[in-house]
């Protein structure tokens, strides 16, 4: 059996239950990545599978990795087995992992399961935004909230997408900068209950509200204009990057939609070991190794993979950096990210 499959089935969870199965059913499963693509007019990374000897059972993952697709009279030589059990057990039921040279997975693993490493959901929850169903109407302008009158208790600062964030603090003077350039950047936070003023009362029943409330979200909500699940996170976190996502701290106290994930920690106290971790080179390797990527380059991180982020409190010896930042390189190039 030959296919053409999708490059997620070195990384997606729905193609674990997939390769479980060919295990049980074949006597050798092989998985060919190939990094160019093999339809270029295609934003969609391909990889060859092969299984054969219908009836048996493979003890593990034969893996050709290869630069470029060209005719082959056969099936190309495996370079890797990978084990059943170090698929399952080691990498989450991953292939990607092993898109990287040993020196550098082994390294990888090493560091993560030292007692100076933590991963990032045993002191933090990331989870995403707001949704408000309906964004144009629910974030206003500084001039459209003065000019409506509606008062500052029923607004927050928010971060709307990942473009508007600095590289290390949303600080008060930036969310002022943003005020002053009269961006639609606050959000109108309603309670479910309760009188309302006259002048929301009006916002709610122009012309932009009555459209607003047809909206899917909205009009599958009581009541309509109550924005559920608006917080205040500790950090912001980038979920979709070209290189290494961005974690920002939230100085200002501002609010995210879901176009950035919220991370909150669950200890104030750890709020300095995530800083220091987040410096580490280690976790921009496991940035690649337990996010995924994207076409046109870019790496996304759900909200659990984001928790098995490793954050390293330590430094690392010369040749543990040099097998670390190899990985990297190795992964961005597969994902064609050239930073």
């Amino acid at each position: 059996m030959a296919f053409v499959v999708p490059a997620e089935i070195g990384h997606a969870p729905y193609a674990a239950p997939l390769i479980e199965y060919l295990l049980s059913q074949f006597e050798r499963v092989h998985v060919v990545p190939i990094a160019e693509r093999i339809f270029p007019e295609l934003s969609e990374d391909c990889w060859l599978l092969y299984a054969d000897g219908r009836g048996g059972r493979a003890t593990g993952i034969h893996l050709s990795a290869l630069d470029r697709f060209e005719f082959m009279a056969k099936t190309p030589v495996a370079t890797q087995l990978v084990s059943a059990e170090e698929w399952r057990n080691g990498w989450r039921q991953r292939l990607r992992p092993f898109l990287m040279s040993g020196p550098s997975r082994d390294a990888y693993r090493r560091l993560a399961e030292e007692p100076a490493s933590v991963r990032l959901g045993t002191i933090a929850k990331t989870g995403i935004g707001y949704v408000t169903g309906a964004n144009e109407f629910f974030h206003l302008r500084p001039s459209q909230a003065e000019q409506r009158r509606i008062g500052g208790e029923f607004l927050i600062p928010s971060v709307r997408n990942g473009r508007a964030l600095p590289d290390e603090a949303l600080t008060e003077p930036l969310v002022a900068a943003w005020k002053s350039k009269d961006e639609p950047m606050l959000l109108l936070r309603l309670p479910r209950e309760g009188d309302l003023p006259a002048a929301v009362r009006r916002y709610l029943e122009s012309d932009a509200g009555q459209k607003a409330r047809l909206a899917y979200k909205c009009r599958n909500r009581t009541p309509w204009y109550s924005v559920p699940d608006v917080n205040v996170p500790d950090y912001f976190l980038s979920y979709m990057s070209g290189s290494k996502p961005n974690l920002v701290q939230n100085l200002a106290r501002c609010s995210c939609t879901n176009s950035v994930h919220a991370v909150r920690l669950k200890r104030r106290s750890d709020g300095s070991l995530l800083r220091q971790g987040w410096r580490s080179p280690l976790a921009e390797l496991s940035c690649e190794v337990e996010g995924h990527p994207l076409g046109g380059g870019m790496l996304k991180l759900e909200p659990g993979e984001a928790g098995n982020i490793v954050l390293h409190r330590g430094s690392l010896t010369p040749d543990d950096s040099a097998a670390v930042n190899q990985g990297v390189r190795e992964l961005r190039r597969w994902r064609h990210c050239a930073g």
